[in-house]
């Protein structure tokens, strides 16, 4: 589904991405991307502040309730994703050729969206929840297993300059 989600989204919606010829340019608009990803993180700590407050005000002193717990490990769990995702992100952004720079904020909507999915499926049921997080991993991982194959492959020579 995750190629078929960025392949229809590259194909069909009316942007392309600035011309960045340098390197320093290119992480700089990963980077704003960036940002635009952490919307659901921090959407999950506030919903989860709100959670804990009501939940302690029935029981100051007891234990985190399901709905506050639920909170807690959704957010810690999009943060872990989202370092290793901009991390990778910000080394795709300097293989990729100008005209694949659409991917990147095509990436970081689909790093949203997912983690919005992940945690509605928390919701739902525990049997969804692997839907939520396979849209945030395997494009992860296939961003990973290409930059591996870019700097060992493609680039050997510049690997450590």
């Amino acid at each position: 589904l995750c190629p078929c989600l960025i392949y229809g989204a590259y194909a069909f919606l009316p942007f392309d991405a600035p011309l960045l010829p340098t390197l320093s340019a290119r992480l700089l608009y990963t980077l704003r991307c960036a940002a635009f990803a952490t919307f659901p993180i921090v959407l999950g700590m506030v919903m989860g502040g709100i959670a804990q407050l009501c939940a302690g005000a029935q029981e100051p002193l007891g234990e985190l309730r399901q709905e506050v717990q639920s909170h807690h490990s959704f957010v810690a769990q999009s943060t872990q994703l989202f370092i290793l995702y901009f991390f990778n992100l910000a080394v795709l952004a300097t293989f990729l050729p100008q005209h694949l720079l659409k991917l990147v904020p095509l990436l970081t909507g689909l790093f949203a969206i997912s983690r919005l999915l992940s945690w509605l499926s928390v919701a739902i049921g525990r049997s969804f929840r692997a839907f939520g997080f396979s849209l945030t991993f395997l494009p992860l991982l296939a961003m990973l297993l290409w930059n591996l194959y870019s700097l060992l492959v493609l680039e050997p020579h510049s690997l450590l300059a």
